[in-house]
């Protein structure tokens, strides 16, 4: 994968979450991108249970994540912390912990759209819901890989031929990221992701991408009932 941005939208003036997702994918067609799919981003959220919590301190969160690109990953994240990577199974291994990890069940939220594609860019536009209640729109952008027979790389349970990715250091293509974000989001085209402070010239990985998730739901789930200014 590519140099990846996530940010919430909001909603237009005057209409519901859906409509403005089919706003934004019209003007998503209107560049000439095209559908590729559907998508999905789940997030869980765990607390220490309270017999390990010491007296008078907060325990800690850790949020499992998943995402459809990677069918046999599972995502564990603390906030500001690390963010391991793990195989389908780490689920399993949760409901074992429940001595130590307690599920807040009622705290699930997800992310499901349509994927687009546009030159050398994927384009996610997605619902975010709550139970049955939705409570945001999510767009992620990537840079895309290029294939070509060259050497394998296993993932995601299939083998992809890959020579090389135009965009894997976080810094060196925001502006042009950006600038396409603009073409489509306008005035809401969001600042640089505070993950890509982090990367400096290292190389952009998927967890990153989680990370950004984690901190678009978590922004999603404080946000209050107030007036927001909605794209026009």
């Amino acid at each position: 994968m590519g140099v990846t941005c996530v940010s919430q939208v909001p909603v237009a003036e005057g209409k519901s979450v859906q409509q403005t997702v089919e706003l934004l994918a019209r003007r998503l067609e209107a560049l000439g991108a095209d559908k590729q799919g559907t998508f999905g981003v789940d997030c869980e959220t765990y607390h220490t249970a309270a017999t390990l919590g010491t007296q008078g301190q907060t325990g800690k969160l850790m949020y499992v994540m998943h995402n459809s690109e990677y069918p046999l990953s599972c995502f564990a994240l603390f906030e500001n912390g690390p963010c391991l990577v793990a195989d389908a199974n780490f689920d399993t291994l949760m409901v074992k912990l429940k001595g130590f990890f307690q599920n807040a069940k009622a705290n699930k939220i997800e992310s499901r759209g349509t994927r687009y594609q546009y030159c050398d860019f994927l384009v996610k536009l997605g619902t975010v819901t709550m139970g049955p209640s939705a409570r945001g729109i999510s767009v992620e952008l990537c840079s895309q890989v290029e294939f070509c027979p060259s050497h394998q790389l296993q993932g995601s349970g299939l083998c992809s031929q890959v020579e090389y990715c135009p965009c894997v250091i976080a810094n060196d293509c925001w502006n042009l990221l950006m600038e396409f974000m603009q073409s489509f989001m306008g005035s809401h085209t969001p600042g640089i992701p505070s993950v890509f402070g982090s990367k400096h010239d290292s190389t952009y990985s998927p967890g990153d991408t989680m990370v950004q998730y984690m901190e678009l739901f978590n922004k999603i789930r404080k946000q209050q009932q107030v007036p927001v200014a909605g794209i026009r």
